[in-house]
């Protein structure tokens, strides 16, 4: 019984690369490796499609896992036009690319793409983990209109790390110098990802292969795991100027709350965010902890905001065939329904 259960077990994480990201979908604008996806409900029951935007050191497909393991699939059963913004795999000739190249190139354009396609004048903005933070500063410089915003794990406080509050520190005390170790390597690897990532989440990192051991002969689970496992295994490099931009600008000087972000030259007020806004966060999250998020909830303009603290670690959220409560409520009281019937808030 214990060697076939560890046969399986050594089966499963030797198994060859597993497809992911099987909705159905439509590529409709391109910009160097930037794809903005389309994917339509079959049913569309909402005036507002909703415009997703993820971190840019992850691949997206966590969305979209397999069908009954996606996000995405979630959003269109429920009746909502979908578009994600895929940053792609950045190369070296990428590596001049900037936070505000991120913002202005890619997400405010492939946001205006998806407005005219789409026929509407506003969407639903969710960005997630880093891409929320993106999402951010996107909502408070884009001319265009949005009509609800859903930040989603997403740090915007970086004034402490629970795990790195020495590196913090001596990163804020000039003891470590980014600039001239990014200008050697010119692209953050994505090995040093990875393991910058398993160094702030150990030992949850590994626990999740005992979880595998002790459930090995549930196949649905196995499935799960497998492709949850491909995603934490499977980070990609990082332009060096976007990064020394996310260690000075974002984490260092951390300008989001104590004030000075720029984009292209121009003063960030996240003042300008006005739309109906939801922050959640996860119990048990170690990657970004609550303190991380929750802070955005003092610097924008909105009068409709609400912040949600749920159950769950980092991923637990998007990984799933269901929207998380009370998100799907709360984008059902504020979208409009194709019959008529407005918004109830």
């Amino acid at each position: 019984m214990v060697i076939k259960r560890f046969s399986k077990f050594f089966g499963a994480i030797t198994e060859e690369d597993i497809p992911v990201g099987l909705s159905e979908k439509y590529p409709i604008w391109k910009k160097n490796k930037t794809t903005l996806w389309y994917y339509p409900a079959p049913q569309k029951k909402f005036k507002e499609p909703i415009f997703l935007i993820y971190s840019i050191v992850n691949k997206a497909y966590i969305l979209d896992l397999a069908p009954s393991i996606s996000l995405i699939e979630s959003f269109t059963n429920a009746g909502y036009d979908t578009y994600l913004i895929d940053f792609g795999i950045p190369g070296f000739e990428d590596r001049d690319t900037s936070i505000d190249d991120y913002i202005t190139k890619y997400i405010d354009k492939g946001y205006q793409r998806a407005l005219r396609h789409a026929g509407t004048d506003e969407m639903t903005v969710i960005g997630f983990c880093l891409g929320g933070t993106l999402a951010a500063v996107f909502a408070a410089v884009t001319k265009a209109k949005i009509k609800n915003l859903i930040l989603a794990v997403s740090p915007i406080d970086f004034s402490s790390f629970p795990m790195y509050d020495k590196w913090l520190k001596a990163l804020r005390n000039g003891e470590i110098e980014m600039e001239e170790f990014t200008d050697a390597i010119s692209m953050v690897p994505p090995d040093f990802i990875k393991y910058g990532t398993r160094m702030i989440a150990a030992p949850v990192s590994y626990s999740h292969y005992l979880a595998l051991l002790h459930r090995v002969d549930d196949p649905k689970y196995r499935e799960k795991w497998l492709r949850m496992n491909k995603w934490t295994l499977d980070h990609i490099p990082l332009p060096g100027k976007a990064f020394k931009q996310l260690m000075n600008d974002y984490i260092r000087d951390n300008k989001i709350v104590e004030g000075g972000l720029e984009i292209n030259g121009e003063p960030v007020d996240f003042r300008n965010i006005t739309c109906n806004l939801l922050v959640f966060s996860t119990k048990y999250d170690p990657l970004v902890p609550s303190t991380l998020c929750e802070p955005i909830m003092d610097v924008v303009g909105s009068e409709d905001k609400t912040f949600v603290l749920f159950e769950g670690g980092h991923a637990s959220l998007v990984a799933n065939k269901n929207m998380p409560y009370p998100m799907e409520e709360w984008l059902y009281n504020h979208c409009i329904e194709i019959n008529g019937a407005d918004d109830s808030y």
